[in-house]
């Protein structure tokens, strides 16, 4: 089924349905849960592929306001990604610095000389 043979009816069910799943999500990202993380990502993927039809005139107002709901919560979700992203980053570089650099050049270099040597 397509957003444009929607009604509204199935436009409200399918909103709901998106801000479930941005909520699941955003407890998933919280439990740092991958797996529900991943049938969240496929989840909104579908329901964005339902609503891809409807036009801004199809929008009632309660469909409206379901609909900045869902941008909100999104974009607290992509804030959530990216904070875990960049204490991940963070945790790897400081992991990085107390191994040394010198530690880490010698578990590379056999692997760069091996190269060069078969190259």
């Amino acid at each position: 089924m397509t957003g444009a043979a929607l009604s509204t009816g199935e436009l409200h069910a399918a909103l709901r349905q998106l801000l479930a799943g941005l909520e699941r999500e955003r407890q998933a990202l919280a439990a740092l849960d991958i797996d529900e993380i991943t049938g969240c990502a496929a989840g909104k993927r579908g329901l964005c592929e339902t609503l891809a039809g409807v036009t801004p005139n199809a929008l009632d107002a309660e469909a409206r306001t379901m609909l900045e709901a869902a941008r909100r919560l999104n974009e607290v979700n992509r804030q959530i990604r990216n904070l875990v992203a960049a204490n991940v980053a963070a945790r790897l570089e400081t992991l990085s610095e107390s191994l040394g650099s010198r530690a880490l050049g010698r578990a590379v270099l056999p692997t760069r000389l091996r190269l060069v040597a078969n190259g």
